[in-house]
């Protein structure tokens, strides 16, 4: 079962719902909380890139080949601290894309309780998409574009 669809597996009671984007689950776990039993500030970011890393590989790109849309540098990562993670488990990180432009996407994100309910932090992750061997920003595939407007921030929402 891919990471993506698990919460499917659960009660339809426990799937959570969103109006837009997707939820993935991640684990927290204990070495993940520092010293006063919350997670680390660092790894909210860290959490919110295994989730988008599960999303795009279910899509068919891998960060490992350092090809195609899956080579992009993140150039911007904003986290905003709601509520504290207090305990190792599972939780989910809500994604979606704001922004698609010729050579970059802004994304948004929770990291948020696994029904949706409770917000922990949340923020955005804004990526260029780089050529391997100039290091230089190229424009995303057609492919890439197609998958990502299925995962859209509706403008008025």
């Amino acid at each position: 079962m891919n990471r993506v669809s698990e919460f499917a597996a659960g009660s339809p009671e426990a799937a959570p719902v969103t109006d837009f984007g997707l939820m993935i689950p991640v684990a927290v776990h204990f070495d993940d909380l520092d010293a006063y039993g919350v997670l680390h500030n660092s790894r909210y970011q860290v959490m919110v890139e295994r989730a988008w890393s599960a999303f795009w590989s279910e899509q068919g790109f891998s960060v490992a080949d350092r090809k195609d849309d899956a080579f992009h540098f993140v150039k911007q990562f904003e986290v905003i601290f709601s509520e504290p993670v207090t305990r190792s488990g599972t939780y989910a990180v809500h994604l979606w894309v704001e922004r698609l432009g010729y050579t970059s996407m802004v994304a948004g994100y929770r990291l948020c309780s696994p029904n949706g309910a409770s917000t922990k932090a949340y923020g955005t992750r804004s990526v260029v998409r780089i050529d391997p061997t100039s290091l230089q920003p190229i424009p995303w595939s057609d492919r890439a574009r197609k998958i990502a407007t299925t995962i859209m921030k509706p403008e008025n929402v």
